[in-house]
């Protein structure tokens, strides 16, 4: 028989395992063993408990649709959750008109870690500047950037390591 309270369970559990597997890997790809591998009980709790219902009422196809549906809704769940938790750094090139000069001073006011030069573009020179930010910190650093340089071109990627400079002096 049916039960829409075993359906909701199997969707829930299946929610939490993949969203707590998403983050778990990482967590694992951002080098933090001991709270991966504390998750990790956790998920493998959750992911057998979601199984046993499954497999107990196989011959129900709507539980199978639960797990999946509840799969699906995990992965969204989980890059939401690393979304929100926002690990690691970010590197961002900014380029823009050299007539916006003073950013990098501005953007430093502000608390961030900022490398300027001159470069030569196509209609002329331009500044460019390399700054290094908390990934959870990005969304800020890119609000001030467009309000004081809205046609600014910015390259953003997760650097895997930095030594020396100005982060390693504040942490």
């Amino acid at each position: 028989m049916i039960s829409i309270q075993t359906i909701l369970t199997i969707v829930a559990m299946n929610m939490i395992y993949v969203s707590l597997f998403t983050v778990r890997i990482i967590l694992v790809m951002k080098s933090r063993r001991i709270l991966a591998s504390f998750i990790s009980i956790f998920e493998v709790f959750v992911y057998l408990m979601a199984l046993n219902i499954v497999l107990n009422s196989i011959d129900e196809p709507v539980n199978l649709a639960a797990y999946c549906i509840g799969w699906g809704a995990g992965v969204w769940l989980g890059m939401q959750i690393e979304e929100w938790i926002a690990l690691g750094y970010s590197m961002l090139q900014i380029v823009v008109d050299y007539e916006s000069v003073k950013l990098p001073a501005t953007l430093r006011e502000k608390g961030f870690g900022v490398t300027s030069w001159v470069a030569e573009g196509k209609d002329g020179p331009r500044m460019v500047m390399q700054v290094l930010t908390k990934r959870n910190q990005e969304k800020r650093l890119l609000q001030v950037v467009e309000e004081l340089a809205p046609k600014a071109f910015i390259i953003s990627h997760e650097p895997r390591m930095f030594r020396g400079g100005f982060w390693t002096k504040r942490i």
